[in-house]
């Protein structure tokens, strides 16, 4: 909603925050207080709680309250904290449904998960030392809304008594709309594509390869190539700066973020964007719930800070605002400070997830 004050355009947006369970509160409160204070003067983010995850079924009986969908459809932009923990562990409604539920209602089909090694955080990496020092920047796109996750599964009596059963599907649009999301990302990047498939083994990894190869006809400027899941797996470790951006389907595209992100040094420095047709979009750190920590102010913000740039940049078109979080996380980083997970890359005192985001909202200034 815009209006206009003394001459000036001030634009006002919905933000639906899902705090959820373990570190999420925590960690997604200090991204609002940090995503408020990068957004120019004329621009108002009016942020909304609702619930998701274990705390939702604990009041309401559901993972995903109605309550919570209608507010995000209602919303411009949607930021996530982390759900699940050991508390529902054998309960009939899970806490991680109402992912696959709210990815669907708010038809999120394309999953962003950027892998940066920041400079600072060089000594952080596993990798060895030639492999860190010039860095690395990539981008992989998952597939969010279909494949295994999302087929057929069950229990039968087998040849060998009772088995399970999750079925794989992949349709072409499917595969032609995530297609496109990477191919237009690898134009505003490097230019290079790198697709990953079981091709020699599964039905829908090859026409996953054969859609993809007709695709890329139409981006003649984008170096494109392909491999197989496990051979992307191992080179990511052999050497992660070949890559520009990754395209895969869920699974994969699930499996291979959380190693790349452990190749940055910690996966609470990743941040990421599910996005569907629209602007609207909903965006959250990649790790999970950590609820062994939780409310010890161990945690490491900066994965949610970070989602919350994405957040500026991609649903609000708000770039320079995302910029100025980026800078003021890489100038923390840069001084030396350092989170419990960051700890081995410095010798300065560790700091709570509060006096992490303190620092941030300093920078910004």
């Amino acid at each position: 909603m815009d209006t206009i004050r003394k001459g000036v355009l001030n634009m006002t947006y919905q933000i639906a925050v899902l705090k959820g369970d373990g570190i999420g509160p925590e960690i997604t409160e200090s991204a609002v207080a940090v995503m408020q204070k990068a957004v120019p003067q004329d621009v108002t983010l009016c942020c909304t709680d609702y619930l998701i995850g274990g705390i939702a079924i604990d009041r309401t009986g559901e993972p995903l309250p109605q309550e919570t969908v209608n507010g995000c459809l209602r919303s411009d932009a949607v930021l996530l904290g982390a759900v699940g923990g050991p508390k529902w562990d054998g309960c009939e409604k899970h806490p991680e449904q109402a992912l696959l539920g709210i990815r669907a209602a708010l038809g999120l089909y394309a999953n962003l998960r950027p892998a940066q090694l920041w400079s600072p955080l060089r000594g952080a990496s596993p990798l060895r030392t030639e492999l860190t020092e010039q860095g690395f920047d990539l981008l992989i796109v998952r597939e969010l809304t279909g494949g295994i996750y999302f087929g057929d599964r069950g229990y039968r009596s087998g040849k060998f008594g009772e088995e399970a059963f999750d079925t794989e599907a992949y349709s072409v649009t499917e595969i032609e709309r995530i297609g496109r999301v990477a191919f237009e990302a690898a134009m505003q990047r490097n230019r290079r594509l790198t697709s990953v498939d079981k091709a020699n083994v599964l039905e829908t990894s090859r026409l996953w390869r054969k859609t993809m190869h007709r695709l890329a006809e139409e981006y003649p400027d984008v170096a494109y190539n392909d491999l197989y899941v496990d051979n992307a797996a191992m080179q990511l470790v052999r050497d992660p700066r070949q890559f520009d951006v990754i395209v895969t389907s869920n699974m994969f595209g699930d499996i291979l973020s959380d190693e790349a992100s452990q190749l940055t040094g910690s996966i609470g420095m990743l941040p990421s964007a599910s996005l569907g047709e629209g602007t609207r979009g909903m965006f959250e750190p990649i790790h999970g719930s950590a609820p062994d920590i939780a409310g010890t102010g161990k945690a490491n913000p900066i994965a949610a800070i970070l989602s919350a740039a994405m957040l500026l940049r991609y649903s609000l078109g708000l770039s320079g605002a995302a910029d100025r979080i980026e800078r003021a996380v890489g100038q923390v980083l840069e001084a030396g400070y350092r989170t419990a997970d960051l700890a081995g890359s410095s010798d300065a005192p560790t700091l709570s997830c509060a006096e992490m985001t303190d620092r941030i909202l300093i920078a910004l200034e």
